[in-house]
């Protein structure tokens, strides 16, 4: 067997361990690529891995040998999928490897929101406590889990393993049906009737033409004044302007957002202006717990290797 040419894309998002591949390759590993370098640093590769670099439609027409493009993530979005499969090119993801490190995070945001920490926070770095009158500083409401309803919009894995989270503080649990669906599935909830009912909604869903900014002004001015929005999922999901508006003018309690629309937001965002201390930010680190990135790895592995032995698993 002549050796198989692999090019690693973004290295450096992965765990820093060797690849273990049994079959006979040469390595090209680029740490981060920009969109310029991709066409020169794929060219003759037979296995692309990419965890967000995008491989067009272009990439891969200009390369008749690639065999496999193996994203390093669960998400899809950046390949042209179909250009993959009219060129005969395998595509495969990473299932189920952050749902613990996900949810966590989800429920983390959740939870610090409800009690809002970040202004209690704020409040004693600014002295509010020391010269409070009383043994205390009430300076915000702070609400129980318990009893409240928890929206999440995504029943995979992740969703799953929140409601677990969630049940066991004693919240009520709904699934949200997909925005304009015809009809509600059993087990879920309506889009609309999620909106207006829930204390807490979290999205888990993939971006696509149908749920690209699926949560804009007129949903959130449904929403109950003091429900949490939470974001796990992608950016773009949310118009995020009107988010910034609601949270300023009272019409939600807090968001919690780990993706934006633009990764990484070079040309500012919204959201890091705004600077409220009913909103928390993170870097799309959700995925990433020591434990998971190490799944990831694992699982992106052996997914090459099963494919190059003829047992492909996880294709898209």
């Amino acid at each position: 067997m002549n050796p198989l040419c692999i090019a690693v894309l973004d290295r450096d998002t992965l765990a820093d361990r060797p690849f273990d591949f049994d079959f006979p390759h040469t390595l090209s590993s680029y740490g981060s690529t920009e969109a310029h370098q991709t066409a020169e640093r794929i060219q003759g590769a037979d296995i692309i891995i990419t965890n967000k670099v995008v491989i067009s439609a272009e990439h891969i027409a200009a390369n008749p040998q690639l065999k496999l493009i193996a994203l390093a993530a669960t998400g899809v979005n950046n390949v042209d999928l179909a250009a993959a499969k009219q060129a005969g090119v395998s595509v495969c993801n990473i299932r189920a490897y952050g749902n613990e490190s996900v949810a966590e995070h989800a429920f983390m945001m959740m939870i610090t929101l409800m009690r809002n920490l970040p202004a209690y926070q704020r409040d004693v770095a600014a002295g509010l406590w020391e010269n409070s009158p009383f043994f205390c500083h009430l300076g915000a409401p702070m609400r129980d889990l318990n009893g409240k309803t928890l929206a999440i919009f995504g029943r995979g894995n992740i969703g799953q393993t929140l409601a677990t989270y969630a049940q066991a503080f004693k919240m009520k649990v709904v699934f949200v049906e997909h925005k304009h669906a015809e009809t509600v599935r059993d087990g879920y909830v309506s889009f609309d009737e999620a909106i207006r009912s829930a204390d807490a909604l979290s999205l888990h869903c993939p971006l696509t033409p149908e749920t690209a900014n699926m949560i804009g002004e007129a949903e959130l001015q449904q929403m109950k004044p003091g429900a949490i929005l939470i974001n796990c999922g992608r950016g773009g999901l949310v118009d995020e302007a009107a988010l910034v508006a609601a949270l300023k003018y009272g019409q939600i309690g807090g968001a919690g957002f780990d993706v934006l629309t633009q990764e990484p937001p070079r040309d500012g965002n919204p959201l890091l202006k705004a600077r409220l201390p009913n909103l928390i930010v993170t870097p799309h680190i959700a995925w990433a717990s020591q434990e998971a990135a190490n799944r990831l790895f694992d699982i992106l592995v052996d997914n090459i290797n099963r494919f190059v032995a003829g047992n492909p698993q996880n294709l898209v």
